[in-house]
Parts: structure tokens; C-alpha cells; sequence
């Protein structure tokens, strides 16, 4: 479709997290694969500063930055501005995807600007891309969006077996998993660390098969960790492994038996879901946000879902369901690579590039 230096798609991706990361990635290859020329713009991160919503207005032009940049170089018939954020100070008008809008992440001051900003942006994008359904509801203004709202999830596959970190081979189907529990912490107040620590602890104490099993804490550095005030180093049972490659990251996944979370706010929940994919049993509170792994999750298991973060826990290592991986799969399966696939080919590319 793209001709000479031309551009067929343009992603401006903030990656502010890993989950942004991935989805771009994840939406450039689908592309890719749909016969569509692509390119990413990926926003410069900015330094860190005191408030979210300076916080935010310093990813917006570091977006802003990038997408210049980018269409300075060369034309795009289709711009995707990935998150509102990275769609506030935009150059040109264009498509936005989003997890969830800073009408439901933003609230009170951390959105004072943002929010007005984003309802304008929204009215504007000649295309909407809530990442679920729950997304879209929050953003109100895109609710009667109609034919510019197509609702396409992030693509989640099983990870391919192969070495873990230090060299042990990941767990594959039916093969033992040597790691209790693995809990993904980015932004550990928010994920609710405390909280999952809070229950490992309760239940490690006081079940002695589990003296000698641990609690993996990733995607978390040390020092999110120390503002957080959280204190883990010496602690037995609990093994901090900091933010690993997404393929290292993977194959700890799928050596654990059990993912657990408890957060506060869920604007989607990849990592919960690449965990279900692997097959670990989620253990989560329920928490408000376009949480989509909650839903599974409940039909899966509804033991293993409820502010009993602790009971939930135990019930999982103790009388973990036989069948609760196969069952998952089948419930994963609109979020297939391939499911997506068809949706980018059938419905995203002629309504992109119309």
C-alpha cells in the first residue's frame, strides 16, 4: 500500500509502561501482516517530576515530539496517537487507542487539564480504538461514537517454551512449575503490592509446605520499590527480580502456579491475561477500571476472585481446579493473535485508510 518514503500508518506510541509497549508492538506487526506499511514513533521519556498531571503533560509533548519528527521524515495516509496522553498535544488529527481515558484514571486534580483536553480529542479522532469494551464506556464522549468506535483488544498468545533467567528450562504443558506465586508490580501502589504481600505472608506462615516456596515480585525496580516503602531485601519466601525482558519475564510466568494481584485501579490487565494464557491461576481482588481479566476470571474460578486476597490464595495452592488452563484457553480466544488479525485486516484497515 505504502510508496517510496510513504507511510501507510503512523503509531505514535508513548510506552509510558510495559503494557503500552507491548500493545503497540503487537498492533504494528498485526498491521504489518494485514499488508499495511508502518512505522513507530516512540515518544522520548521525559524526566520525572512531582505530579501526575505534569507528569502527563510531559509524555504529551514528548509524543508530540516523536510524531513530528516522524511525519517531518516522510507522509502518513493514517496517524494512531496510542493513549489519549499521547494524543493531547497532537500535531495532526488521527485515530486514538486507548486502554482507559483520564475520566477514569485521572480523577480530581491529577486530571484538572486532561480531562477537557481529551474530551476535545476525542470528538475530533476520525477514529476510536478502545482497547475493551469497559474502555469505551468510560470514555463518555466516545460512547456515541458509532462507526468511528471499533473496539480492538490487545493480542495475548501463550509464550513460546524456552530458558528462563539463570537457565532452567520454563515449565511446558504438564511439566511441574517450581514457583508458587509471581505477582507483576509496576507502579506497586497501584498493583497493590502491599496487599499481595499481605496475604503471601499470612499464608506462607502458616502452611509449612510452602517454607521453602517463594513469591516472585517483577516488573518493578528497586527504587519504585523504595518510594513505595516497601522493604523486601532478606525477606524469606519473596524474591524481587526487577523489570526483565518481556521474554525473561515470560518464562517466569510459566514456571509459577499461581498469578496474584490485588490492584486498586485495572485499566486492563495484560499481564493478568499473558498469565492466564500461560497458565497460572489468577488469584485477583476485583478493582474498578475496564478490568478485563476480572470477568474471565470469575467464570473461570469465582474462588479465586474477592477482597479475601488471603482465602482466595490458599484455595489456589491447595485445591487448584484440573481443568482451569484448558478452560482459560478457550476464554482467551478472542484475544488471539489471530483473532486480532482478522479484526486489523477485516475492520481496522479499510475504516483506517478509507
Amino acid at each position: 500500500m505504502g510508496g517510496g518514503d510513504a507511510l501507510d500508518v503512523l503509531i505514535v506510541s508513548l510506552g509510558s509502561t510495559g503494557g503500552l509497549r507491548v500493545a503497540d508492538a503487537e498492533l504494528a506487526e498485526s498491521l504489518r501482516r494485514a499488508g499495511v506499511s508502518v512505522a513507530v514513533a516512540a515518544a522520548e521519556p521525559p524526566r520525572q517530576v512531582r505530579t501526575l498531571a505534569l507528569t502527563d503533560l510531559s509524555w504529551a509533548h514528548a509524543a508530540r515530539r516523536a510524531a513530528r519528527a516522524e511525519l517531518a521524515r516522510r507522509s502518513a495516509r493514517a496517524v494512531i496517537y496510542s493513549s489519549t496522553t499521547a494524543a493531547l498535544l497532537w500535531p495532526r488529527p488521527g485515530a486514538i487507542r486507548f486502554d482507559a481515558p483520564s475520566s477514569g484514571n485521572r480523577p480530581g486534580r491529577d486530571g484538572l487539564w486532561q480531562r477537557p483536553l481529551e474530551r476535545r480529542r476525542l470528538r475530533q479522532a476520525s477514529l476510536l480504538l478502545p482497547w475493551s469494551e469497559g474502555g469505551l464506556a468510560e470514555a463518555n464522549t466516545a460512547a456515541s461514537g458509532g462507526d468511528r468506535a471499533l473496539v480492538l483488544p490487545v493480542s495475548v498468545d501463550r509464550a513460546p517454551p524456552g530458558e528462563s533467567p539463570g537457565g532452567e528450562r520454563s515449565a511446558s504443558d504438564g511439566a511441574a512449575r517450581d514457583i508458587a506465586a509471581i505477582t507483576y508490580a509496576a507502579n506497586p501502589s497501584k498493583k497493590g503490592l502491599d496487599r499481595v504481600l499481605s496475604a503471601w505472608r499470612r499464608v506462607r506462615a502458616d502452611r509449612p509446605s510452602l517454607v521453602s516456596e517463594e513469591l516472585v515480585v517483577a516488573g518493578t525496580s528497586a527504587e519504585e520499590l523504595r518510594r513505595a516503602e516497601v522493604e523486601l531485601r532478606g525477606e524469606d519466601g519473596v524474591r524481587a527480580v526487577g523489570v526483565l525482558s518481556r521474554t525473561d519475564y515470560r518464562a517466569l510466568v510459566r514456571r509459577a502456579r499461581v498469578f496474584v494481584c490485588a490492584p486498586r485501579r485495572e485499566d486492563y490487565g495484560i499481564a493478568q491475561l499473558e498469565a492466564l494464557a500461560d497458565g497460572c491461576l489468577l488469584v485477583t481482588t476485583p478493582a474498578p477500571g475496564p478490568y478485563v481479566a476480572l470477568g474471565i476470571a470469575r467464570e473461570l474460578d469465582p474462588r479465586l476472585v474477592g477482597e479475601d486476597l488471603e482465602g482466595a490464595l490458599r484455595t489456589a495452592l491447595d485445591d487448584p481446579p484440573g481443568d482451569y488452563a484448558a478452560r482459560a484457553l478457550l476464554a482467551l480466544a478472542p484475544f488471539s493473535r489471530a483473532a486480532v488479525d482478522r479484526m486489523v485486516a477485516e475492520e481496522l484497515v479499510p475504516r483506517l485508510l478509507a
